[in-house]
């Protein structure tokens, strides 16, 4: 049984989404693999806090090009569009949790490129 102390340390963790956030840094380490891990874990977070303040585009571990990838796998006869379905499953296979459910194009069942773009 959890005491007390754990389960208050466990609700903060799931409210401020700290685990997520964490697994994202790793997922970014691993991928880029730099030379000075800290200093390139310092730079994410000022991109990141920059973002928030200026609304810019967060860090990320996609960049436009994996993105078009992926929706080209999607896409292989070059309709310029996908399902809700696939919108849906490609988000959750790349690890985002949050995200429009019902993003432009949902309504007819045709997502964008640049719809999924922005949404990833």
């Amino acid at each position: 049984m959890a005491t007390s102390r754990e389960l208050e340390a466990n609700n903060y963790l799931e409210k401020h989404k700290i685990l997520e956030f964490m697994d994202n840094l790793t997922s970014m380490l691993f991928f880029h693999r730099p030379e000075r891990p800290c200093e390139f874990l310092i730079t994410q977070l000022e991109r990141l806090k920059l973002a928030r303040t200026t609304s810019r585009d967060y860090p990320c571990l996609f960049n436009e090009s994996n993105l078009e990838a992926i929706f080209g796998i999607l896409d292989p006869t070059r309709q310029g569009y996908i399902t809700l379905g696939q919108y849906k499953e490609a988000l959750n296979t790349i690890g985002l949790k949050q995200f429009d459910a019902f993003p432009q194009g949902a309504d007819c069942n045709r997502i964008t490129l640049e719809t999924f773009k922005k949404e990833a």
